[in-house]
Formats: C-alpha cells, structure tokens, sequence
C-alpha cells in the first residue's frame, strides 16, 4: 500500500539556502535577495510526498524488498540488522521550477538563488517526513540513502518510481536520463532499527 502525504512549508533555514547559493555570510544585498525568493516562492510550494513500508533482507550486497530489489553494498552495510524500510519520493512541486527557468535569463542572480531556496525545501520536507516517520512508527531509522549515492546505482529510481506509482500519487515523473520531474525531488529508502 502507497501512503501519501502533504506538508505545510516548513521554517526556511537562511543559513543553509545561503551555503547551497555559495555565500559566505549573509550580507545585506544576499539577505534582501533571499526574502524576495522566498516571498515569491512560497505560494508555489506544493510539498509532498508518497511512500510505502516494505520487508527488507539483505543477502551480501543484494537488498531484496520483496516488490524489487537492488544491488548495492553501501545500501546493504546502510540497512544492516534492518528488518523493515520505508522507500519514498519526495517533491518541493513544480513552482519553484518555473521560477528558476523564469528567472534564469531574466535576473541570473536570482534564479541561482531560488536553486539553493528549493534544495533547502526538498532537504527540509526530506527531514520533516523522516521524523514523522520515527514519531508514528515510534521506531529509530537509518540515514536515508538515495540512488546515486554510493555504489546504489541511478537507475534504482525506475524501482522506486515503479513500486509507488510516483505519478499518480505526487505527480512526480521520471525520464529515460534518471532526471525528475519536478527537479526538487528526491527518492530515497530509509532502514528501520529493531
């Protein structure tokens, strides 16, 4: 069974917007630039995200979630003495896209800055599930793990897009280069302890 759920806009982290932008310090001009993206990127926000509970066994470097499974050692040392994973998707929505292609020839400053603001969205809606996660199935997790990461490769993503019907649930796709859509998203699977 695929769950679905949806997040008001958490508190944004100026800091870490402001690291992924490549900025030092927040100067005034930077400070000033970072309200505007997030004034004008916040009614645009649809964050959501789509999951599903499977029974995990690892066999050397196979991870076999029963509906599919992958090939990957540092996947298998991350769910070790996991019995059960969460596989999400996760996505900031496709406004925050569309203020960055808008803006991309227009104001190129502010484009590089509404990147870093939906990196610090998908990171922070990423954060927000998990704890929700620990809280409802009172348990303790692994870090999440996303392909790319490691030996896990890319194209694990088919899997996860496959098994939870990413599309239908938070209209989020997948093309033939691994690329999604809408650009801040992610998938990731997530070891459960105990």
């Amino acid at each position: 069974m695929v769950f679905t759920k949806f997040y008001e806009n958490p508190p944004v982290d100026r800091k870490e917007v402001l690291r992924y932008a490549g900025c030092r310090d927040e100067e005034a001009v930077f400070g000033k630039l970072l309200d505007e993206c997030i004034a004008e990127a916040e009614e645009g926000l649809s964050l959501k995200v789509c999951y599903s509970v499977f029974d995990v066994k690892i066999r050397a470097e196979l991870c076999d979630f029963g509906a599919f499974s992958v090939k990957s050692k540092d996947l298998a040392e991350n769910l070790k003495d996991c019995k059960r994973a969460v596989v999400f998707a996760a996505t900031a929505g496709v406004g925050i896209d569309r203020l960055i292609a808008k803006y991309g020839s227009l104001a190129p400053s502010k484009a590089v800055m509404l990147q870093a603001l939906g990196a610090e969205r998908i990171e922070a809606l990423c954060d927000a599930f998990c704890g929700d996660i620990k809280k409802e199935m009172n348990c303790e997790t692994k870090p999440r793990f996303s392909p790319g990461y490691g030996d896990l490769d890319l194209s694990s993503q088919k899997d996860i897009f496959s098994v939870l019907n990413c599309e239908k649930h938070i209209g989020l796709t997948l093309n033939d280069s691994m690329l999604m859509s809408p650009s801040k998203s992610v998938t990731a699977i997530m070891g459960i302890i105990g």
